[in-house]
């Protein structure tokens, strides 16, 4: 049984789009709202990235830099209390949480595909000399 749920999670670390499909079609099925549908997976494939991003520079160069990844996410949450509060002289955590999530979902996508397209050719490199 235990074997059969960490297959499951493996699959969504491995393929954060996969989790964003379910989790938005779980949500549509039962908000049925398409817009906080994709908000919901949005928030959700968020947190996939940054695990994927993590065990892919694992994978790519054996060395866990994780208390990067803590580093960065805790510089990006600050800058984003000092905008909102230099825009707007005084801080919402909920928007500035929100952007802040938002914000991490690009970060990490483009890095998730970077290291996916990296990973990719150096092992195809490595296995064809």
């Amino acid at each position: 049984m235990t074997a059969f749920f960490s297959s499951i999670i493996a699959t969504f670390v491995t393929i954060p789009l996969l989790g964003y499909i379910i989790v938005f079609i779980v949500s549509k099925l039962i908000t049925k709202k398409h817009r906080k549908s994709i908000g919901m997976a949005l928030d959700v494939t968020t947190l996939l990235l940054i695990i994927c991003v993590h065990y892919l520079i694992m994978a790519i160069w054996e060395i866990s830099l994780l208390w990067l990844i803590f580093i960065i996410l805790i510089l990006t949450a600050a800058a984003f209390v000092v905008a909102q509060w230099k825009v707007k002289h005084d801080i919402h955590l909920t928007k500035v949480f929100k952007g802040f999530w938002r914000f991490n979902f690009l970060l990490f996508s483009f890095v998730y595909f970077a290291l996916l397209i990296y990973g990719l050719i150096l092992r195809v490199s490595l296995s064809v000399s």
